[in-house]
């Protein structure tokens, strides 16, 4: 470390726009930059060495996203399946991908090593780490269903868990429920840990609100579900609600960003009638998804599992009005019937009559407004939390 320069490597999935944006910000700091990607990918970043790590469902993916046969046939897999084979495979190739991470580390000197969530860049981190002498200090973030989802999921996957706690010299976590779980999973007390957004968080000159949140008199509410198609999303569920909230809002809008060519999501379309009402859309840029935002009056996350999400935030700042599924971790940033409406998202019932309180009540969205607004600007703020990032890293030096 040359003064207040650091030298990071981080371990991450190189493709995600959560870890880009967090890299970025200590890039930007002036701080030295070595990548290890578990995906292939080639990241606009200025990265003083990059390099990918071979991990099984990484290369399976890169093969996928070249070829458009593979890529339509992980469209028909049931996503749940698709999780399933993942946390069975990748345990499995994670000793060689950590062999690959011990030459890295070799090779760049680290003063610290970042992993930016537990399965399976923690992990294979963890494996790296306690074969080798003199290793820097690694520091493990955790993502919203590290604990909830994966960790329980296989007893290889809850040991290596485990491995990671007992070797991760630091925790970050995006709520305060993940560093309770974290103690409960065995990670040492006394240890540093902070809690900030996992991305970053929201940058105030994309993320920002309309001057006019309201749609004019007549003119169609609209809903938009940022979350995609994931094992612990539940979609069938929300889109079985549609039909409930469209019998009193007809005209209401729903936009689906990231789930245009899902065959599930466009069987339920078809089935629910829908086509008049619903918007799968493509994958959007971070400019693209603050417009959509601030058409919206109301953003539903229904998860089962999660921590803070970064979309969930970046809704907020757009002036968002939150129908989510009823977490811990939400519970530390929505007051029911204040600022948010929270609910059983496994009940299309529950959640039609969450969505339709929400729209019916413009008072409600107007009162949560400024104090959504407010609660980004003091915790989830970019320059605030990244600020505070290379804070906690130098902490982590200095212990």
């Amino acid at each position: 470390m040359a003064g207040d320069r650091l030298r990071i490597l981080y371990v991450a999935d190189g493709r995600s726009p959560i870890a880009l944006n967090w890299i970025a910000g200590l890039a930007a700091a002036g701080h030295e930059i070595h990548l290890r990607s578990t995906f292939p990918c080639q990241p606009e970043l200025p990265l003083a060495s990059f390099g990918i790590l071979p991990v099984a469902f990484g290369s399976a993916a890169g093969a996928a996203s070249r070829g458009e046969r593979a890529a339509g046939l992980r469209r028909v897999i049931p996503v749940g399946l698709r999780t399933a084979f993942r946390q069975w495979l990748v345990p499995r190739s994670l000793p060689g991908a950590a062999a690959s991470l011990q030459t890295a580390i070799r090779a760049v000197q680290p003063d610290l090593i970042h992993a930016m969530r537990i399965p399976f860049e923690g992990m294979l981190s963890a494996l790296a780490v306690q074969q080798l002498s003199g290793a820097p200090p690694l520091l493990v973030s955790i993502w919203g269903n590290d604990f909830t989802l994966h960790a329980p999921a296989t007893r290889q996957l809850a040991e290596l868990t485990r491995l990671t706690l007992l070797h991760a010299a630091a925790l970050h976590a995006d709520c305060r429920r993940d560093l309770r779980l974290a103690n409960e999973w065995g990670f040492p007390p006394g240890r540093a840990t902070v809690v900030l957004p996992g991305g970053g968080g929201v940058q105030p000159e994309i993320f920002y609100p309309s001057d006019d949140p309201e749609p004019a008199p007549g003119a169609p509410l609209t809903v938009i579900q940022p979350r995609g198609f994931r094992a612990y999303v539940q979609n069938e569920a929300f889109f079985k609600a549609l039909p409930l909230i469209l019998a009193r809002y007809p005209g209401t809008r729903f936009l689906f960003p990231g789930m245009a060519g899902e065959a599930q999501a466009q069987d339920w379309v078809r089935q629910l009638n829908l086509t008049q009402s619903v918007e799968l859309l493509p994958h959007q840029t971070r400019e693209q998804m603050a417009r959509l935002f601030r058409q919206s009056q109301v953003i539903v996350s229904p998860t089962t599992h999660d921590g803070t999400p970064n979309t969930f935030l970046e809704a907020l700042a757009c002036g968002c009005f939150p129908v989510a599924g009823d977490l811990e971790s939400l519970r530390e940033w929505i007051t029911p019937d204040v600022n948010g409406l929270l609910c059983d998202p496994t009940a299309p019932r529950v959640v039609a009559d969450a969505v339709t309180q929400a729209l019916a009540a413009p008072e409600l969205r107007r009162q949560a407004r400024p104090i959504n607004l407010n609660l980004i600007a003091e915790r989830a703020s970019y320059p605030v939390v990244m600020q505070q990032a290379q804070d906690f890293y130098r902490q982590i030096m200095n212990q």
